[in-house]
């Protein structure tokens, strides 16, 4: 007798482990970014620049700071503005009581801007909170009149939680300096993402090269795993002097490296606007990378 065994249906995004499931998705024709890479690299950098320079371009963008610092539009706003978990405990977590104008603000240039914020260290995870953010903007329709949706997400984390931003979009970029640390943490997060996109419809878009003055390491990875890469930006003493006067490189007196960085930016925010193309990357094992990176 032969028995024939039912397929198993897919086992829905996070069965079986601690991950965050979420159904509150960006509707509407927003294009969806979410910046990732190793923690110190220059993820909030990139994505304030970024977010001007598609402002620049004449697009309506909303940047999400995911990080517990909340510190990701500070060069937009000038200031570290309220997070949305500290405006939701103000009001004993009642939405409803809640106005667009207590944790939504303005910055340069006409960049929307929220930090998402998180709970204390240890206590909670911040997949909750880019959920609640998400659902407050639904609520008071702040995405239809979007063209943008930056996420600048925290570190290099790629647990279920800090992994919830690919849930929503739909190209994820990964930031990187030219050396090794900061590649290890870009192949694992290339291997949450390629692991979220078989639920949702987030795919690589690619690789920013950034504070490096060569990127022959990145571009090694690169032809290995299947990527490529999008921007470089140098590692320039005005872009550290840009956070320290807590503006955008936009905002900084022009000079010929200044111009020449918000031109790449200019570029980028193009590129990406006119769609870039799904890179289909394979993650490398550890010790595979430590072999060919690790050595001369």
């Amino acid at each position: 007798m032969t028995i024939v065994l039912d397929k198993a249906p897919p086992r829905p995004d996070g069965d079986g482990s601690v991950q965050v499931q979420m159904d509150q998705k960006i509707a509407g024709g927003a294009k969806v970014f979410a910046v990732y890479g190793k923690g110190g690299i220059g993820k909030s950098t990139t994505s304030s620049n970024l977010s001007v320079a598609f402002s620049k371009l004449g697009k309506r963008v909303l940047q999400i700071g995911c990080d517990p610092k909340h510190d990701s539009t500070f060069t937009l706003t000038k200031r570290l503005m309220p997070t949305v978990i500290d405006v939701l405990e103000q009001v004993d977590f009642h939405s409803e009581e809640l106005q667009p104008e207590d944790f939504v603000y303005e910055g340069y240039n006409g960049v929307m801007c929220v930090e998402a914020g998180g709970p204390p260290a240890g206590t909670g995870c911040g997949g909750y909170v880019v959920g609640q953010t998400v659902k407050l903007l639904k609520e008071h329709h702040l995405l239809e009149d979007t063209d943008v949706v930056i996420f600048d997400v925290l570190g290099d984390v790629v647990c279920g939680g800090f992994a919830a931003p690919l849930q929503h979009a739909e190209r994820a970029l990964v930031v990187a300096a030219n050396d090794f640390d900061s590649i290890y943490a870009m192949n694992r997060i290339v291997a949450a993402i390629k692991a979220k996109s078989k639920n949702y419809k987030v795919q690589l878009g690619g690789v920013v090269a950034n504070r490096s003055k060569a990127t022959d390491q990145i571009q090694r990875f690169n032809d290995v795993v299947g990527l490529r890469t999008l921007a470089h930006f140098p590692d320039l003493d005005a872009i550290r002097r840009s956070r320290l006067k807590k503006s955008t490189l936009f905002e900084m007196e022009p000079d010929a490296e200044i111009a020449a960085v918000q031109a790449e930016y200019l570029r980028l925010a193009q590129a990406l606007w006119d769609g870039a193309e799904p890179q289909l990357a394979t993650p490398m094992r550890d010790r595979d990378l430590f072999e060919l990176l690790g050595f001369d």
